[in-house]
């Protein structure tokens, strides 16, 4: 029997790869290998044989697994659908999308309703809208990849990045870091009468960030006020601040040398394949983006998109598939599919709760804990829960998991003005009852 035949009767047990890798042995020792050697490779490959068998057997078992699974959430999850539309019709949500996750994986994702009420086009898990406060998150991401690539410390000074200086005129030798920004107690103010008009429609051109943040923290800028700090030393007292993420997103800007949206393109979008995401219009599929809607008394009311001027503290538009690829990164140390947006260190580092008896603002309560804060990243009911929402007109989205993270959801509203509790509670029974049958 020669080789060629011989390779010819196990073509059909060998799997693919074990096949071309053996075809390539045998041809090039065909001519010169001796009785002996064929009684060899026989022995070998039998033993291929049988670990390819074996490995059937387990790839099998694990299918079965999976599939055992997607049963029980199926299940689980059918009744799911009427509930949400029964609270979308008493709360007046035109469109709505879902995630859950379940031990770190994501095991459920629907949309429901409509991305364009007139159109009748329906909300569907590829559906693009604007995420408001949850982009913060990738700001958060930014900053620790810009530390760990020796851009930036926590705790330097912010005024040793910046082309301008801020000072606080309240406390002026106190010095205001990244840390600082990215727990919302850097002692920066939102004045909300200059903030509301970063808001840009239509055809109108927003303000370059970088411009406007210096119109805003120095003396001589057309948007400087004292309101635009609070009297309290830095660290000092917790006051969320969207221009302060605005600053850090900046500051990531000067020390990367790229505009912030290409930086994020490059460090999280790119590797995620998250190919439908970006902060601008522009970036945008706009056949696939959602109209947003505002509940305004009975009636819900069209709002028009909208640009904005600081745009890292809300500016990302993207879909309940691809944000779920993101928080599954987030949730397993910083790696999604193999593919690493960030040091295991570091993300546990972005995450880890900053005020501690030591080390916190005077209005925070660790005693009866209602917040605590990681890096650019909140907490919510009496910190049993991490992540981040977002509120913006026309926008109503929540992103949490449990602290263990054996249970998230993600939830999008294209209708403001509204209450998404109820159902977000409701996923989060939903995810419980998964954890509890499939562990």
């Amino acid at each position: 029997m020669t080789l060629p035949e011989y390779y010819g009767i196990l073509g059909n047990l060998i799997p693919q790869n074990n096949k071309v890798k053996l075809r390539i042995k045998i041809m090039k020792t065909q001519n010169k290998i001796s009785k002996k050697k064929i009684i060899n490779i026989t022995i070998i490959t039998m033993l291929v044989i049988m670990s390819a068998c074996n490995n059937k057997k387990d790839s099998k078992k694990d299918d079965s697994i999976t599939q055992s699974k997607v049963s029980i959430v199926d299940s689980i999850m059918k009744p799911i659908d009427s509930v949400i539309t029964k609270k979308m019709k008493a709360s007046g949500i035109v469109g709505l999308g879902a995630a859950v996750f379940v031990n770190k994986e994501l095991v459920w994702l629907k949309g429901f309703g409509y991305a364009d009420r007139e159109n009748k086009a329906p909300f569907t898990i590829n559906t693009i809208m604007n995420v408001a406060s949850i982009s913060k998150t990738f700001v958060g991401v930014s900053i620790m990849q810009a530390v760990e690539d020796g851009l930036v410390s926590l705790d330097e000074d912010i005024n040793t990045y910046l082309p301008f200086k801020i000072v606080n005129p309240y406390f002026p030798n106190e010095k205001i870091t990244l840390r600082d920004l990215a727990t919302h107690t850097s002692s920066l103010a939102d004045d909300y009468e200059v903030y509301n008009k970063s808001y840009h429609y239509g055809n109108e051109v927003p303000e370059d960030l970088g411009s406007f943040l210096k119109n805003y923290y120095t003396p001589n800028g057309k948007h400087y006020s004292n309101k635009n700090f609070l009297n309290k030393k830095p660290g000092a007292y917790r006051d969320y601040s969207n221009i302060a993420c605005g600053l850090a997103g900046y500051i990531i800007e000067i020390k990367s040398g790229k505009k912030f949206n290409e930086y994020t393109k490059q460090i999280i979008f790119n590797p995620l394949k998250m190919d439908n995401t970006g902060w601008f219009l522009s970036e945008i599929d706009m056949d696939n983006h959602s109209k947003q809607y505002e509940k305004q008394g009975d009636t819900i009311k069209n709002i028009p998109l909208f640009k904005l001027t600081d745009y890292p503290a809300g500016g990302v538009r993207t879909s309940i598939t691809e944000l779920s690829k993101f928080f599954t990164a987030l949730i397993n140390e910083g790696e999604y599919n193999d593919v690493r947006i960030l040091k295991k260190e570091r993300m546990q580092e972005m995450l880890e709760f900053q005020f501690t008896k030591s080390n916190k603002p005077e209005n925070i309560n660790l005693k009866e804990p209602n917040k605590n804060s990681g890096i650019f990243w909140a907490t919510k009911r009496d910190v049993t829960l991490i992540g981040h929402g977002g509120t913006d007109d026309g926008v109503k989205t929540e992103m949490f998991c449990n602290l263990s993270k054996d249970i998230g959801v993600i939830l999008f509203s294209n209708t403001g003005r509204v209450s998404v509790t109820g159902i977000y509670n409701e996923l989060w029974k939903y995810g419980k009852m998964i954890r509890k049958a499939t562990n």
